[in-house]
């Protein structure tokens, strides 16, 4: 009897896994945590050195307000403006102690106010405070920054009686954008007459010299049945509070009037 032996059947397993390339890596979270984390505490030192400098911008203009209000009061029996007051009166309403703990540069001793000057002829004065705020960030060498307060008061000083003091110191009325002085408060040109008309007349209207109306360069002029219009000027407009119709009308000695000419119907 013949035994044949056969050889056996050599069968392999082979087990594969598949690599993504989105799986995790270890450690990955820690990484991306260690970097974020400064970034965000960065952010928000940021955020309160920006809420610091609006809180102290508030301060200053709070402390020019008090200071104004101390000059226009005091110009009565003295109207000269003096700057080491005006800075003395801004560090009193803001705080000495809040300024010192402030970002402002040299603390209480940091406001300049010395472009503050007041017209003794017209008793306008102008209030400008200085300073400078530094920014310590802890990566970045940030210079310190500049910043300008300004602001003009009518102080009181009393009435002029006219005929006396110099020849040329009769007052005389001017606004912004006027290339001429007026003697009269009342003059026809600075009385501005508002008048409201018919969209459909104005090509046929004209003012007092007889000049035709053109449209606002502001307001446009257009968009509504009715217009408003004055009598000496030669703009209409399509709303009653157009910055064209407003005029600001300062009363300022005739030798500060230089380089304008005089009114054609009340400087003669």
């Amino acid at each position: 009897m013949i035994h044949c032996k056969l050889p056996s059947k050599l069968i392999y397993h082979t087990h594969r896994e598949r690599a993504s390339a989105f799986a995790p890596v270890k450690g990955s979270i820690t990484v991306e945590a260690s970097m974020a984390v400064p970034v965000f505490f960065f952010g928000v030192v940021c955020l309160l050195y920006l809420l610091e400098i609006m809180a102290v911008q508030t301060a200053v203009r709070s402390g020019l307000q008090y200071a104004a209000k101390m000059a226009a009061q005091e110009a009565y029996g003295q109207p000269v403006l003096i700057p080491s007051r005006v800075e003395s009166d801004i560090v009193r309403a803001i705080g000495s102690e809040r300024l010192e703990r402030s970002i402002v540069e040299g603390g209480s001793g940091g406001i300049d106010c010395s472009g503050s000057v007041m017209s003794a002829r017209t008793g306008i004065a102008r209030l400008e405070a200085v300073y400078r705020i530094r920014v310590p960030l802890p990566v970045f060498a940030v210079p310190p920054v500049a910043y300008r307060e300004s602001m003009r008061v009518k102080t009181w000083t009393g009435y002029e009686k006219e005929g006396l003091g110099e020849p040329d110191s009769q007052t005389v009325y001017v606004t912004d954008t006027g290339m001429v002085y007026h003697k009269d408060y009342h003059c026809a040109y600075l009385d501005l007459s508002i008048r409201l008309v018919q969209a459909g007349d104005i090509d046929t209207l004209r003012n007092q010299g007889g000049g035709k109306y053109h449209a606002c360069e502001r307001c446009g002029g257009g968009g509504g049945a009715g217009l408003y219009i004055t009598d000496h000027g030669d703009r209409y407009h399509s709303s009653v509070s157009c910055s064209g119709l407003k005029r600001t009308i300062y009363a300022v000695p005739l030798s500060e009037a230089a380089g304008k000419g005089a009114c054609s119907k009340c400087g003669q």
